[in-house]
């Protein structure tokens, strides 16, 4: 949970109360608020403040986030941890926007509108980060797209409560971003990268 964001010029200062994990917490770590990759600079008690670069405030919605707000938190894996996913880095790309919440049963289904930049980096049934969250996209349209999440997500997480309009960090699958950047190099010439260029080269 945020207890407080205290901005000066471009940067801040945001410290949220860790609860139980801040005893596997200390100084100088990195811990993913909301997906968003930050390191600890002071620790009092369950309380763990990160400074805040303007970068960050740029790219992510954590510069929006107000006293008392219910934040999605993850430790960094460690190398002798179980890994299961897809890679996320805490490096986010950009936010999208929820435009629908379709609710059955447990289960829901969003669909996010987002910029054409982060829509051209994913593909169906690729991986993405919503707020650090390792989902599996569903749809992939020109203006956005769809993910289903499970009962256990949404009991865990702020997508539990998420509403619509609400904006979100993404994080691309840093697997897919490689491949583009990768091909396109190749393919200097071409503007974008589509599912047809992909199946080409064997992907």
């Amino acid at each position: 949970m945020v207890k407080t964001l205290s901005k000066s010029g471009d940067s801040a200062a945001l410290t949220i109360d860790l609860g139980q994990l801040a005893n596997q917490a200390k100084i100088g770590d990195s811990i993913a608020i909301n997906g968003a990759c930050l390191t600890i600079s002071k620790l009092a008690g369950t309380q763990a403040t990160f400074d805040v670069s303007s970068e960050t405030l740029a790219k992510s919605t954590i510069g929006k986030l107000a006293p008392s707000a219910k934040v999605n938190i993850e430790l960094a894996l460690r190398a002798d941890d179980r890994f299961g996913g897809h890679f996320v880095l805490g490096h986010v790309d950009g936010s999208a926007t929820i435009k629908k919440i379709d609710k059955n049963t447990n289960f829901a289904t969003f669909t996010f509108t987002a910029p054409k930049d982060l829509l051209a980096q994913m593909i169906p049934k690729g991986s993405v980060a919503i707020d650090g969250i390792s989902l599996t996209i569903a749809e992939l349209n020109p203006d956005g797209f769809t993910v289903a999440v499970i009962p256990q997500t949404l009991k865990e997480t702020t997508l539990g409560q998420a509403k619509i309009a609400a904006q979100v960090n993404i994080e691309i699958d840093i697997i897919t971003k490689t491949v583009r950047k990768y091909l396109q190099q190749l393919s200097p010439e071409k503007s974008g990268l589509t599912l047809e260029d992909l199946r080409q080269q064997g992907f």
